[in-house]
């Protein structure tokens, strides 16, 4: 059984908290919230366990076909109900230690917190949504370009 300190060790070193702003559907645009952690195939076992700690999630397998990359799982944490009242409030008394996953899950928890409102302020989320991923952000890329060249002076 994980304890909540390797749990944050773990998070720390692997984790992610991520926002997808949905709007293909400008009538049904939504707010999409994951948390998930990947390891090599090998590791799988600490990310059942991960599962059990946190009482929701799925591990799914993430096939890489990339030279010099192994094949590797993923737990994720999708569904907003499980993320409102187990991640959270797991991650809320137990913050991060590394600023910067520290202040990723911050503004995940703001976002989360918009996100349940009735009348989502999409604009308000998409401005938290681009403060997080610091480390990107120094180098003029996101999430979705990171591996791809960025468009930004250098």
């Amino acid at each position: 059984m994980l304890d909540k300190n390797y749990v944050l060790g773990l998070v720390d070193g692997e984790g992610s908290f991520n926002v997808r702003i949905n709007t293909l559907n400008r009538k049904r645009a939504k707010i999409e919230l994951k948390f998930s952690l990947k390891l090599r195939h090998q590791d799988k076992e600490i990310l059942d366990e991960l599962q059990r700690f946190f009482g929701c999630g799925k591990v799914y397998i993430q096939r890489d076909k990339r030279e010099n990359h192994s094949l590797c799982y993923r737990f994720e944490v999708q569904n907003k109900k499980e993320i409102l009242e187990k991640v959270v409030p797991f991650f809320s008394e137990n913050l991060p230690k590394l600023p910067s996953r520290k202040r990723d899950f911050e503004l995940f928890k703001e976002i989360v917190a918009l996100s349940q409102i009735e009348n989502v302020d999409f604009e308000k989320i998409q401005k938290l949504k681009e403060e997080m991923h610091w480390g990107l952000a120094v180098y003029g890329k996101t999430v979705r370009t990171v591996g791809t060249q960025s468009n930004s002076q250098e």
